[in-house]
């Protein structure tokens, strides 16, 4: 079997094909392309009255790329609600290539010391593919998705891809679309000069 390159896995998302492994303990990665595809869209992203209250306490000092291999492993790592995921050796080693490429990027939420929770995810042009998150406090996980929604607005994306739609981002207007109309959109995407942007971004920039 041809072996999965940094390069290959890139081709595939502007394809917009990814791959997931059966769960960790898997070795072996499969190439998944929905029928239909979930995305975020970033102008109309929703935040609750309760979270913005949340937001404007600041119980969570926002980093950018600090522990991106830390914030995988916590991904990864068995939750409450999932004991297993879709995250395996092979794609921590691959997205850890494509962060120090400067092509992958994670927003963390710490508190005291302590990464609290955060998601990670791969940004192509104007594109950014969110992969996963996780949470070990409440909300930290909600407060690093509004961090990078401010930020993919604020470095001018057009594309917020989440894979697939959950409850729990459903609350934020994610939204199922159409295999068609998602590669018009990613293809659109893809020629647009983003930038990702580390330093600080006002969470206001998240609200549509």
């Amino acid at each position: 079997m041809r072996p999965l390159t940094s390069d290959l896995l890139l081709r595939a998302y502007a394809m917009g094909i990814f791959p997931m492994a059966r769960s960790g303990s898997d070795s072996r990665l499969y190439w998944i392309d929905p029928d239909q595809r979930g995305i975020l869209p970033l102008e109309a992203f929703h935040v609750s009255h309760s979270l913005r209250r949340t937001l404007r306490r600041a119980p969570f000092e926002i980093r950018c790329d600090t522990a991106f291999e830390e914030v995988m492993r916590g991904c990864a790592a068995p939750q409450p609600d999932r004991a297993e995921t879709w995250i395996n050796d092979e794609i921590v080693r691959l997205f850890t290539e494509l962060f120090h490429l400067g092509l992958a990027h994670s927003v963390e939420a710490w508190a005291d010391g302590r990464l609290m929770g955060g998601l990670y995810g791969l940004g192509l042009g104007g594109a950014f593919f969110g992969e996963s998150m996780f949470s070990r406090a409440t909300d930290a996980s909600k407060v690093a998705l509004v961090h990078l929604v401010a930020r993919l607005n604020h470095g001018g994306y057009r594309l917020l891809d989440t894979q697939f739609v959950t409850d729990h981002l459903q609350q934020f207007g994610a939204v199922e679309i159409a295999r068609t109309d998602y590669l018009h959109r990613l293809g659109t995407a893809l020629d647009v000069p983003a930038a990702f942007p580390r330093g600080e971004v006002r969470w206001e920039e998240a609200l549509a």
